[in-house]
């Protein structure tokens, strides 16, 4: 019996001194690593994969535009900011005592930059064309009544009046190019009038990225000049 324990334990005393410096404690024979060290492994080669599966997600470019009425410039000029013409469109057909709070809640609440002078027509435009007309009185005139003719204002109270500084700024790039960009632009151009007045008029994309811009019709002629003029005087 103590024959068999000698031996035993010289057996086990010589199979760690014939252990090489570089065999893993618990590693089988032949098998490499240990099953813990791969997992490890291979989790950090995914988190290092991460970044190269990312998605790019890009949302579809606007391609509605409101219905063509009076007050049609002011909502594509204010709504557009943040919501589609569908979401508009989708909506209950309501009294204009819905529209107009839910006008003045995103003035309020969300901070959106809707002149006062403009909430009434945006209201009654809202409500003829995406809700139920009421009889209730204008409470004001609609924004094409205001002024007849466009010569008596300048660059930017039309910018104002359309709801342009909504996406545009004079300075930095916001929705929309901003005015110092688009002078440069066309700062050498003939045509360059000719350009802006139809971007004004028809709108469009693709110019200055996919984002669309949706058209003004209702601008005069003497308004858009006037507008035109103004940005292309931006330095």
């Amino acid at each position: 019996m103590n024959f068999l324990r000698l031996l035993g334990a010289r057996t086990a005393l010589s199979a760690r001194t014939n252990q090489k410096p570089g065999d893993i404690p618990g590693a089988r024979r032949g098998q490499g690593c240990p099953r813990s060290v791969l997992a490890i492994g291979l989790a950090l080669l995914a988190l290092s994969l991460l970044p190269v599966l990312a998605l790019d997600i890009q949302l579809p470019p606007e391609t509605g535009a409101f219905k063509q009425d009076a007050g049609a410039e002011i909502a594509n000029g204010q709504c557009l900011i943040c919501h589609s013409v569908e979401y508009v469109s989708t909506q209950p057909p309501m009294a204009r005592a819905f529209w107009k709070n839910s006008i003045q809640k995103m003035q309020q609440k969300y901070a959106a930059p809707i002149p006062d002078s403009q909430v009434e027509a945006l209201a009654d435009y809202l409500t003829k064309n995406y809700g139920l007309s009421t009889n209730a009185p204008v409470a004001t005139q609609t924004s094409s009544q205001q002024v007849a003719t466009g010569h008596s204002m300048d660059g930017p109270q039309i910018a104002t009046k359309y709801g342009c500084l909504g996406c545009h700024n004079t300075q930095m790039k916001l929705v929309g190019p901003a005015y110092r960009e688009i002078a440069a632009k066309y700062k050498t151009d003939p045509d360059a009038l000719s350009k802006i007045d139809q971007q004004i008029h028809k709108g469009g994309s693709g110019k200055w990225g996919p984002i669309i811009m949706p058209p003004f019709p209702q601008i005069s002629a003497a308004e858009t000049k006037a507008l035109a003029e103004w940005i292309l005087g931006m330095k």
